[in-house]
C-alpha cells in the first residue's frame, strides 16, 4: 500500500483526553451503584446516550440520520457528495450489568475520529460517519446485532419492529422514541451502501493484555446457534403428589441440560456452550414446576461444528422428555466470518505506521461487524480489557489503550475515505 494515505493519516492526531472525558459522560447515563452501566436497547438511558452523542455531532457541524431499525448516524461530509461513506462505530446499548466501554468505545472512537480530523483540517474525498448501531447485546430485544442484522438484509424489517421485550414493548415503539427525541435526524435508507466499514473494541478477553499488546487486529469471527427450549409438565401440589404422578418440568429440563453439557464437551476446550438463562414456573416453593424455560449460546469457529452439535439440540432435548411435552426454537444463525482484504490491511499498515505493538487476534464475541461484512469490506480493531473481563460491571480499560484504539481508527477512515 502507498505511504501516501497513512502519512496524511497521521497528521490527525486524536486527543486523548477529550476521549477519556467522553467515556466518563456517557459512563454516568445509566451508571450502576458497581461501576457499571445498565442501558438497554433505545430504554431511556440509551436514548439519552444517542442525544448526547447528537448533541455533540450539533456542535461540530456534523449531520445526522436514523433508520427505520433505530440505527443512528453521525456524518462529517466529503468533497464529494456522491459517493458512499466509510464508517465506523459500535453499540450502546449494554448487558444490566454491563461496563464502562464494551460497545460504546466503538462509537467514541469513531466520533473522536472525526474531530480529529475535523480539528487537522483534513478534506476527506468520501463522507466519514460514526455509527451507532441499534441492540446489539439483545438483552432487552431478541436477537442481539438487531440494528446491524436489518441493515445488512440478515434479519427481516417487519419481524424485528414487532418484537417485544419483556413488559411488551415494541422495537418499533421504541425506534418512535429515539426518532422524537431527535427530531432533526434525517432518514438513512437501510442497506444503502458503505464504502468500508471498521469497528473498534474491547477484546473482551485476556490475549492482548497478557502479551502486552496494545491493538489486535482481527482476522474472523466464530459463528454462534442460539435457541430457546420450553419444558411443560404439570403444576401439582409439593406435599401430596407422588413421583409417579408427577410431571415435573424441572427434573426433565435438568436431565436435558447435563446431556447437552456432555454432549458439547471437547477435549481442546473451543466449544462455547452456555445456558444464560433459565426461568422456573410458577417458581413457588409448594408447587412441582409446571414449565422451565432455558436458553442456549452455542459459537464455534467451524461452520462443519456449528452444523452438527447444534443439529443435535432438539433430539438430545426430545429423548429427555419423558412425561412432559418439550418445544425447541432456534433464532437466526451467524455463521462464522473472515475479515480480509482492503480493511484488514489498511488496519494494518496503519498499526506498523504508528508502532504500536500488535497481533492478528481472532474474535469469540459476535458483533455488528459481522453482519456489514456481508454486504461490505469490513473489519476491526481490538484493544484491551483488563483480565479480559466483559459483561461485568468491573470492566475496565486503560484511557492509553483506547487512545491508541482510536488513532488507529482515524488513520483507516482518512485513508479509506480518500480512496477511489
Amino acid at each position: 500500500m502507498s505511504r501516501d494515505p497513512i502519512a496524511r493519516a497521521q497528521s490527525a492526531d486524536i486527543n486523548g483526553e477529550r476521549l477519556w472525558r467522553r467515556h466518563l459522560e456517557m459512563a454516568r447515563i445509566g451508571a450502576t451503584a458497581k461501576g457499571g452501566v445498565n442501558r438497554p436497547a433505545l430504554g431511556e438511558k440509551d436514548i439519552e446516550a444517542h442525544a448526547l452523542l447528537a448533541t455533540w455531532a450539533r456542535e461540530r457541524g456534523f449531520s445526522l440520520a436514523i433508520d427505520d431499525i433505530g440505527d443512528m448516524f453521525v456524518r462529517r461530509q466529503g468533497t464529494d457528495a456522491h459517493v458512499e461513506p466509510v464508517v465506523s462505530g459500535s453499540h450502546s446499548d449494554t448487558q444490566p450489568t454491563g461496563g464502562r466501554f464494551d460497545g460504546i468505545f466503538g462509537v467514541l472512537a469513531a466520533f473522536e475520529a472525526l474531530e480529529a480530523i475535523d480539528d487537522a483540517g483534513i478534506e476527506t474525498k468520501r463522507p466519514i460517519e460514526a455509527a451507532i448501531w441499534n441492540n446489539e447485546e439483545g438483552s432487552r430485544f431478541v436477537p442481539g446485532t438487531m440494528g446491524s442484522g436489518v441493515y445488512s438484509g440478515r434479519l427481516a424489517l417487519a419481524d424485528s419492529l414487532a418484537t417485544a421485550d419483556r413488559e411488551g414493548a415494541t422495537v418499533a415503539e421504541a425506534v418512535a422514541a429515539l426518532k422524537r427525541a431527535v427530531p432533526d435526524a434525517d432518514v438513512r435508507a437501510l442497506g444503502a451502501p458503505i464504502a468500508a466499514f471498521v469497528e473498534a473494541h474491547i477484546e473482551q478477553g485476556p490475549v492482548l493484555e497478557d502479551a502486552g499488546e496494545v491493538i489486535g487486529a482481527v482476522t474472523g469471527i466464530q459463528g454462534s446457534r442460539k435457541f430457546y427450549i420450553e419444558v411443560k409438565g404439570e403444576e401439582a401440589h409439593a406435599g401430596t403428589t407422588a413421583r409417579r404422578h408427577r410431571k415435573d418440568a424441572f427434573v426433565e429440563a435438568v436431565a436435558m441440560v447435563n446431556a447437552l453439557h456432555e454432549i458439547f464437551h471437547d477435549a481442546e476446550d473451543l466449544v462455547r456452550f452456555t445456558i444464560g438463562q433459565f426461568e422456573i414456573l410458577p417458581g413457588a416453593r409448594a408447587v412441582v414446576p409446571g414449565k422451565v424455560k432455558f436458553s442456549i449460546d452455542f459459537r464455534h469457529p467451524e461452520i462443519a461444528v456449528l452444523d452438527d452439535l447444534g443439529d443435535k439440540v432438539e433430539p438430545t432435548c426430545l429423548s429427555h422428555a419423558r412425561a412432559c411435552e418439550v418445544t425447541v426454537d432456534e433464532l437466526p444463525r451467524s455463521p462464522p466470518v473472515a475479515f480480509s482484504g482492503l480493511v484488514p490491511d489498511a488496519i494494518e499498515a496503519a498499526v506498523q505506521a504508528r508502532g504500536y505493538p500488535w497481533r492478528r487476534i481472532f474474535s469469540g464475541a459476535l458483533h455488528d461487524a459481522g453482519n456489514l461484512a456481508r454486504l461490505f469490506p469490513a473489519g476491526m480493531v481490538f484493544v484491551p480489557c483488563e483480565r479480559g473481563l466483559s459483561h461485568n460491571e468491573a470492566e475496565n480499560a486503560k484511557p492509553s489503550d483506547l487512545a491508541a484504539g482510536a488513532q488507529v481508527i482515524a488513520d483507516v477512515l482518512v485513508d479509506l475515505a480518500n480512496r477511489d
